[in-house]
């Protein structure tokens, strides 16, 4: 009984978050990811450097005893770098079961996008980087989001380090 209403409660908070989109800054550009991915936002804060891996990963955060990968979404993205101040935090999302943390130069709102405001992403024929990552496009008022796929974003492997440290940590 006490399982079915854990099962219940996961599925209204499911649904609450339901068109919700956490947006952010990065240059001019206004991305946007998904609520449910989100687990909270977090000051910058140091980052232990990790030797050979992709440049976006800035580095492994200790976040309440759980070591977690950050990535600078500008670099990812092959954008200009930004200098981090006080309104840079880190997005720390889970996808998967894969926690990451995302750097991005400024939080702005959460706003709800409904299903029929979401166009899909334009075909990338300059190959750029962040198109690859683009799940739509979201129409809010007169402004346009960029919406992240944040599996995309995860799923080319360099995150596997991540992985392999909490296998080790299990035996």
């Amino acid at each position: 009984m006490e399982e079915n209403l854990e099962e219940l409660q996961l599925m209204e908070q499911e649904d609450t978050r339901r068109g919700k989109y956490m947006t952010f800054q990065i240059g001019t550009d206004v991305f946007g990811i998904e609520l449910k991915y989100v687990n909270e936002i977090i000051p910058m804060q140091y980052m232990a450097p990790v030797p050979e891996v992709e440049h976006y990963i800035k580095g492994l955060i200790n976040l309440r005893g759980k070591i977690v990968p950050v990535i600078d979404v500008a670099d990812r993205f092959g954008k200009e770098s930004f200098e981090y101040n006080d309104r840079t935090c880190i997005i720390v999302i889970d996808v998967q079961n894969v926690v990451v943390g995302l750097i991005v130069e400024k939080i702005l709102e959460v706003v709800s996008i409904e299903e029929e405001d979401i166009l899909p992403p334009p075909n990338s024929s300059k190959g750029s980087m962040q198109g690859k990552f683009i799940s739509g496009i979201g129409s809010v008022g007169e402004s346009i989001k960029l919406l992240l796929d944040p599996v995309k974003l995860l799923s080319d492997n360099s995150l596997d380090f991540a992985d392999n440290q909490e296998d080790e940590e299990d035996e």
